[in-house]
C-alpha cells in the first residue's frame, strides 16, 4: 500500500470513529487532546454494551484499528508523523504512527484497553508519545 493511500485510509478510519462514537454513544470527539480520555470510555462502552461480540476477532480488530486510527490523526495534528504497516511478519502485520526515531503503536493500546483491560490507559500512552516526542 502506497504512502498516500495508507494516510487516507487512517483518514477515513478516524473519521468511522468520530461517526461511531457520535451514533453508538452519543460521545464526541473533535481531535482534541482532551477527547482521547473519551476513547477509553468508548472501549469500556463497547464490552459493556456488546458483550461478548465485542471481543470477537473481527469486531477487536474494527474496532482497535478505527479507535488507534483516531488517536494516531490526533497525534499527527498536534506533532505530525507518518503511518507505516509493516508487513515484516506476515501472520501478524502491525500498524504504527512514525516520528522521528519513535513509532507508536496506537491500534496496539486500543488493543490492550479493549481484550486485557491493561494497565496503562491510552490517554496515558498518548501523553507519553507526545512526551517522547516533546523531549528531542
Amino acid at each position: 500500500m502506497k504512502n498516500e493511500e495508507l494516510a487516507q485510509l487512517m483518514k477515513d478510519s478516524a473519521n468511522d470513529a468520530v461517526t461511531i462514537a457520535n451514533d453508538e454513544f452519543s460521545i464526541p470527539l473533535d481531535y482534541s487532546k482532551q477527547s482521547i480520555s473519551l476513547v477509553d470510555d468508548i472501549l469500556l462502552s463497547y464490552l459493556k454494551k456488546y458483550q461478548d461480540i465485542a471481543l470477537d476477532d473481527k469486531a477487536v480488530f474494527t474496532i482497535c484499528n478505527v479507535y488507534g486510527a483516531y488517536v494516531g490523526e490526533t497525534f499527527k495534528k498536534l506533532c505530525g508523523g507518518q503511518w507505516f504497516y509493516d508487513e515484516s511478519n506476515v501472520d501478524a502485520p502491525a500498524l504504527f504512527l512514525v516520528i522521528g526515531d519513535h513509532s507508536f503503536a496506537f491500534a496496539g493500546i486500543c488493543y490492550q484497553r479493549l481484550v486485557n483491560n491493561g494497565d496503562m490507559t491510552v490517554l496515558e500512552y498518548f501523553e507519553q508519545a507526545i512526551s517522547q516526542h516533546t523531549s528531542h
